[in-house]
């Protein structure tokens, strides 16, 4: 609702702004921001750099629930002939290791997503900078983004942003 409210806004000041120019052809563009982010390879190398920076600690953590499982289940297939002493000591290291693995999970995910939010942050500068490097070039009056509720490929330069980003991810 509110997207729609500043979308309205804007394409009445744009109207207004139209009205002014009489005589001057406008250039507008369009960018689709999911696109650009879908076919761009610099999304693709941050998903990679991702990936490997946080394998290790993925690993461990299989690692611990692995050694879990076998626990429990050594637990489950023995606990008739243990000792009441051992049973109890491999209980407690039970949840002793489920609190690890909860902790170890939680910080994961956490660092994570502050990793995958610091990684989009600086691709959307790319995209931003990309975009705005390339109207300049082209002359561009006005560059649309998601706002928009349609646009026609006349306007829609979102090929041009991906092909410069490419080109960029190449060098």
């Amino acid at each position: 609702m509110i997207n729609k409210a500043r979308v309205l806004i804007s394409l009445l000041l744009m109207l207004g702004v139209l009205s002014n120019v009489h005589a001057q052809d406008i250039k507008l563009g369009f960018v689709n921001s999911a696109q650009v982010l879908k076919g761009a390879p610099q999304a693709e190398q941050a998903r990679l750099k991702l990936e490997n920076e946080f394998a290790p600690r993925d690993k461990k953590i299989l690692a611990m629930k692995k050694e879990l499982k076998k626990l429990e289940d050594e637990l489950n297939r023995d606990a008739a002939v243990m000792s009441e002493t051992v049973k109890k000591q491999k209980e407690r290291i039970l949840i002793s290791l489920k609190r690890d693995i909860k902790r170890a999970q939680e910080e994961f995910n956490e660092d994570l997503n502050l990793r995958r939010n610091e990684e989009l942050n600086a691709l959307q500068q790319k995209v931003y900078e990309t975009i705005v490097s390339l109207a300049k070039e082209q002359k561009f009056d006005v560059i649309l983004g998601d706002s928009v509720m349609f646009a026609s490929e006349r306007v829609d330069i979102t090929e041009n942003v991906i092909e410069r980003l490419k080109k960029t991810a190449q060098k």
